[in-house]
């Protein structure tokens, strides 16, 4: 047997545990965990430090390397998550709906658990804690297969995480890590198909169409986020101006940051000369088009390339617009169905935006920077799902779960 479908059993077993799990046991796991992460700090500190330094060493920006980085304020966040995921409510059990049919029989149907889940992912060690705490609340075990340049981090969270398991008499396989960071093992991963029951990716592109490619398990898509903003002719401009900053600037390298702008044309030499300066001294690089160039002193040609690509960095593609209609159609053709935004005062034209854009998100008059597990109250988030099957948005509890009837009868025969 091999090291995958040792793993693989193993996480049946402890699925099959999780199952049957009572919510005040799952939640004991969790403050075991959240304790344990205390008792693990300095290891934990230490390894991140192996990992960030390997980083820089191998050339790393320093705007990837953020992603990597865990400080103990990091570590605090982590574990206020897994509180929060505390005391949310628990999906398993929950009967959504009951209803009699013809024949008197009364039909249910119950929230249950995935099962197994996979998850691959890249950079951020703060996904290891994320993900095993929302798998371990809504009764799936989980496998792990961390990115190499984050391996000494995710392997001591892991380490902490399964000790706290231990220690509450949980398998300590209900939270299980791949240490072999090979490609090879990865694509057998992806296709561990008696084991696993769903596979979620969550990193670049490349990353997500490797798993799309390879994957005979069941994907749910995340990630990738080429995420605009569209300033329109009766935006308020010091909001937009705030808006593109933070969305571009806050940090740069994650999937909900800004990665193009669209500004309406008949408020181009208003807005361009007043966020213009503001990004250069954000040091953000702009690339524009030909007609926005002539409002940006240092901005560069954009290709067509720089309208469709998810930059991680302080890079940002502007393009002037005609209208909604044009702002529209660029984002559904060029976006990643992540999230997308619209800053304007127009009821009408943010009722027309939020209708006609094809993504997981829409705001109105707010940063992307929001599109967050955490920041909607979910307890963090196992992914940031751009499919619409069988989640889409940010995934908590309720989308790692899925539902089976339950149909109770007095003798009835068909």
């Amino acid at each position: 047997m091999t090291l995958l479908e040792t793993l693989g059993k193993q996480a049946k077993k402890a699925a099959f545990f999780l199952n049957n799990a009572t919510t005040k046991a799952k939640n004991d796991a969790l403050e075991s965990i959240v304790k344990h992460l205390d008792n693990n700090m300095e290891d934990i500190l230490s390894a991140n430090k192996k990992d960030i330094e390997l980083a820089r060493e191998n050339g790393i920006p320093e705007t990837m390397v953020d992603r990597l980085l865990l400080t103990k304020e990091r570590i605090h966040t982590m574990q206020q998550d897994i509180k929060t995921t505390i005391e949310l409510d628990d999906p398993i059990g929950k009967v959504d709906h009951m209803w009699r049919n013809e024949d008197n029989l009364l039909i249910g149907k119950q929230r249950v658990p995935l099962g197994v889940i996979g998850m691959i992912y890249e950079s951020r060690p703060n996904v290891t804690t994320d993900a095993s705490s929302l798998a371990l609340k809504s009764g799936n075990a989980i496998i792990l297969r961390g990115g190499k340049e984050a391996f000494h981090s995710n392997q001591a969270l892991v380490h902490a995480i399964q000790a706290a398991l231990d220690a509450v008499d949980f398998p300590k396989e209900c939270v299980q890590f791949i240490d072999d960071t090979s490609r090879e093992t990865a694509t057998k991963f992806m296709q561990l198909s008696d084991y696993l029951d769903v596979l979620i990716p969550r990193g670049g592109a490349n990353l997500i169409q490797s798993v799309i490619k390879n994957a005979t398990v069941p994907v749910i898509e995340t990630g990738t986020g080429n995420c605009h903003i569209y300033v329109d002719d009766k935006a308020n401009l010091e909001m937009a101006k705030d808006i593109v900053i933070n969305g571009k600037c806050q940090r740069p390298s994650v999937c909900n940051a800004t990665e193009s702008l669209l500004v309406n044309k008949s408020i181009a030499t208003d807005f361009l000369s007043l966020v213009g300066p503001e990004l250069d001294n954000h040091h953000v690089e702009l690339r524009a088009d030909k007609e926005a160039l002539p409002y940006l002193p240092t901005a560069k040609l954009a290709t067509e390339e720089d309208f469709a690509t998810e930059f991680n960095d302080l890079i940002l593609a502007i393009k002037l617009v005609d209208g909604l209609d044009e702002a529209i159609n660029h984002i559904n053709h060029y976006g990643t169905k992540h999230s997308e935004v619209i800053v304007t005062d127009s009821y009408q034209n943010s009722q027309k935006f939020m209708q006609q854009i094809d993504a997981a998100v829409v705001y109105v008059n707010a940063s992307s920077r929001f599109t967050d597990g955490s920041v909607f109250g979910f307890g963090g988030e196992i992914g940031i799902s751009t499919q619409k099957l069988h989640a889409r948005g940010p995934m908590g509890l309720n989308e790692l779960t899925t539902t089976k009837y339950i149909v109770f009868g007095e003798g009835q025969i068909r």
